[in-house]
């Protein structure tokens, strides 16, 4: 299994940027998939965006052309980047990780967008 460690979570208003960090306690380049969810209070966990081990990215729609994650391989972290947050993008951000079939989760770091 492989522990996962986020951090960057915290208010700010609409339009402005967060970066979000998930550290891994092994190797990035042997991870399968690692990504964002995020739940809103009142509402379904929502898959954000994942990476692949190949490098390939997916986004929710919602968040296209604003977020954007990235992996380093010396660090062994994945971030997300969210630029123009809104508020509808307040949630508390779970970072996952795929590996061998086993599924890793992250604490949770929180995003609050309010003016």
């Amino acid at each position: 299994q492989v522990q996962l460690v986020e951090s960057g979570g915290g208010s700010v208003q609409p339009g402005e940027s967060l970066r979000l960090s998930c550290a891994a306690s092994r190797t990035i380049f042997n991870i399968g998939a690692m990504g964002w969810y995020r739940q809103a209070p009142g509402k379904q966990r929502e898959l954000v965006a994942f990476i692949t081990d190949s490098g390939r990215t997916n986004y929710v729609e919602s968040v296209k052309d604003r977020f954007t994650i990235s992996g380093d391989g010396v660090q062994n972290t994945v971030y997300l980047q969210m630029n123009s947050l809104r508020p509808e993008d307040t949630a508390v951000y779970y970072c996952y990780a795929v590996r061998n079939g086993l599924l890793s989760w992250g604490q949770g770091t929180q995003v609050t967008v309010s003016s």
